[in-house]
């Protein structure tokens, strides 16, 4: 079967992830999230011809950021315009968390005798995140809203041993592409299977859903990451990296 292209990829994680306020000019569109991941929070161009008025649009879209709650952040994929890439050179942003996107056939994946999938809002789900990934009640609070405003089929995954939650993720599906995310192992307990039983479980949830395509974001530098998706069945289709204004944190 052969993949989508990048364009649809994209698309397929802009409304699977799509942000609480959206606001686009032409092809580039602005996320705001209270903050709440780079992605849910950032600028992006959809489109590598649509390059008029860069340096105005790279401060309209700062601008923007910054009064939805957000930091100037830009998300840098083979669909940006060059001209961006150049303006946002000269006025000295930096290149941060380079990231592969992951893809794959959904082929049939046995879901883990102890996974459950779940609705975003459950109690389990929302718990066992809130253990696995060390986030406080505000940015929990922060997680809530955006996965409220997710319109698409999706679902949290929860792996359980002994009765404690051990790891967990979300899937949602756009368009017969299923997309991963916050994907989490008890760093007490990996490299014991227990982020594939998550992603078996989440695939089967989703080939059950009709998708047909499986896709991820894993960051450059994500060994452990890669070996894994790799194990599945995924393999590299294309980079891509976030820019923000000077110095990186």
């Amino acid at each position: 079967m052969a993949l989508p292209t990048v364009e649809a990829f994209e698309r397929a994680g802009l409304e699977a992830w799509p942000g609480i306020i959206v606001k686009w000019d032409g092809n580039w569109v602005r996320r705001a999230a209270g903050g709440y991941t780079k992605r849910a929070n950032s600028a992006q161009c959809f489109d590598p011809n649509d390059d008029a008025d860069v340096d105005l649009r790279i401060i309209s879209a700062s601008s923007w950021l910054i009064v939805n709650g957000a930091k100037p952040v830009f998300r840098i994929t083979p669909l940006s315009a060059p001209a961006l890439n150049e303006a946002l050179d000269r006025a000295g942003w930096v290149e941060i968390d380079a990231s592969h996107l992951y893809a794959m056939p959904l082929g049939v994946h046995e879901p883990d005798a102890e996974g459950r999938t779940l609705p975003l809002d459950d109690p389990e789900f929302l718990t066992a995140q809130q253990k696995l990934q060390g986030h406080d009640d505000a940015m929990m609070g922060r997680m809530r809203a955006l996965l409220a405003v997710m319109a698409v089929p999706a679902c949290g995954i929860v792996v359980r041993r002994n009765g404690e939650a051990v790891a967990s993720g979300l899937m949602a599906i756009s368009n017969g592409i299923v997309i991963t995310g916050n994907v989490i192992t008890d760093p007490t307990r990996r490299r014991q299977g227990l982020g594939a039983a998550m992603m078996r479980t989440g695939l089967a949830w989703a080939r059950d859903k009709g998708a047909a395509i499986a896709a991820l974001n894993v960051q450059a530098d994500n060994e452990a990451g890669k070996a894994l998706y790799q194990s599945l069945g995924f393999a590299h289709q294309y980079d891509y990296a976030y820019r923000i204004p000077g110095a990186p944190d």
